[in-house]
């Protein structure tokens, strides 16, 4: 079995079963460390990650220094904690794992922690640059997380469950376990949150479908009533205790953890495409695409080819993450033969080549009707509605004339 790495775990009486566990997972070494020894534990061995098996320090300035020494790590650290139902994370992200379950429900979760930590090497190790995303324990708290969850559920503890987890992410709630489906398939979403109001059976029917799709096999997941799986079908599935602050709490660091791997992931296909894409919104740089446009707008008058472009304002949305998320959004949505740009209003900008002004229309329509029914709005408007304004190519038209007619002109000047 290949190594995990280095293992930190700390407690204030011996960890046996933890150790043992680790060891035959592939764990090497395994250094136990009181909370105090903690810090220079990780100092001495700089472990792949960390495992909390007390659920809490005997001091809160033990904690904080621990959180402080994690903060200084420039690769990122999983901390896993064994907590009993009624315990609070001794660190803020730290990835809780139930007492209740075996030591295995543990070991998935560090599996799956660990492929997140080897893509953010590998983007650490590619990238030239010195600005590069932070892992979610150097971030600061205050600061929500870049993130999409959905609640779903129809029971008296909906509301409160919606609350505890609006407050802290972006939310996109549903009343039904289709609707949930519809918008996992549809767009980016960082985790899952399933209250009261179905059955066993359909909670359980819909878990088995995420664990069947590797989609959404990592895809934190909270359940507010249940018992421990155990079965390490979804590694970061949380049965909650029916109280809707503590599960979200739980799952908010696994939220977190997500959020970064899709931010790793963008960056990486930027720096795979050298720069083309944008890391933030997986939609082209503005350079890129105004000089895939120029190439584009030559090609057609050589050819005679067909060259239609679009612009989707949102002119009621104010909010920088909407228009972020709706730059996401069409990035899914676009065909591998267009391409398009956000421009710094928010508004996006697309290349649909080969295609007329009818087709164009066909097209733009479809993209229009799913941002109405899936972007993220922040206020309480249910519907947004892009502002579309389309162009051709004609004979006489150069690149300036022809998205002058969208209202806008090239931000960058094509090389």
């Amino acid at each position: 079995m290949a190594s995990l790495g280095p293992m930190v775990v700390v407690a204030e009486k011996p960890a046996a079963e933890a150790v043992e566990m680790l060891g035959k997972a592939g764990a090497f070494p395994i250094v136990e460390a009181k909370w105090a020894d903690a810090p220079a534990a990780i100092d001495e061995i700089e472990p792949c990650a960390l495992l909390l098996a007390e659920p809490e320090p005997p001091g809160a300035g033990l904690a904080q220094a621990l959180a402080q020494r994690i903060d200084t790590a420039e690769l990122l650290t999983p901390v896993l904690a064994r907590l009993s139902r009624a315990d609070a994370l001794p660190l803020p992200n730290a990835l809780a794992v139930s007492a209740d379950e075996p030591m295995s429900a543990a070991i998935d979760r560090l599996i799956s922690a660990l492929r997140i930590r080897t893509l953010h090497a590998t983007v650490l190790r590619r990238s030239p640059e010195t600005t590069l995303p932070r892992p979610p324990a150097n971030a600061p708290q205050e600061n929500p997380p870049d993130a999409t969850v959905i609640c779903v559920g129809r029971g008296g503890s909906y509301p409160a469950l919606a609350v505890a987890t609006g407050e802290r992410v972006g939310l996109i709630g549903a009343l039904s376990i289709e609707t949930a489906g519809r918008y996992l398939k549809s767009r980016d979403i960082e985790g899952l949150v399933i209250g009261d109001g179905f059955g066993p059976r359909v909670v359980d029917g819909l878990l088995r479908i995420l664990a069947e799709d590797a989609r959404f096999r990592d895809l934190p997941v909270g359940v507010l009533a249940g018992g421990p799986s155990g079965d390490g079908r979804l590694p970061n599935l949380i049965h909650g205790d029916g109280n809707p602050e503590r599960l979200v709490e739980r799952l908010i660091p696994f939220v977190r953890l997500k959020a970064f791997e899709s931010e790793l992931r963008r960056l990486l296909k930027s720096l795979e495409t050298d720069g083309m894409l944008d890391p933030a919104t997986g939609l082209f740089a503005p350079q890129a695409f105004w000089s895939d446009l120029e190439r584009a707008v030559r090609q057609a008058e050589d050819t005679g080819g067909c060259l239609s472009v679009a612009r989707f304002a949102f002119e009621e949305v104010g909010d920088a993450r909407a228009h972020r998320d709706a730059a996401r959004l069409f990035s899914r949505l676009v065909r591998n033969i267009d391409f398009a740009c956000q421009e710094q209003d928010g508004s996006i900008l697309a290349a649909f080549t080969e295609t007329d002004l009818r087709s164009a229309h066909v097209v733009a329509r479809r993209i229009a009707s799913v941002l109405n029914h899936t972007m993220l709005s922040p206020s309480d408007r249910r519907m947004i509605r892009p502002t579309v304004t389309l162009a051709t190519l004609k004979p006489e038209d150069n690149l300036s004339t022809l998205v002058a007619r969208l209202g806008t002109y090239p931000k960058v000047a094509a090389g």
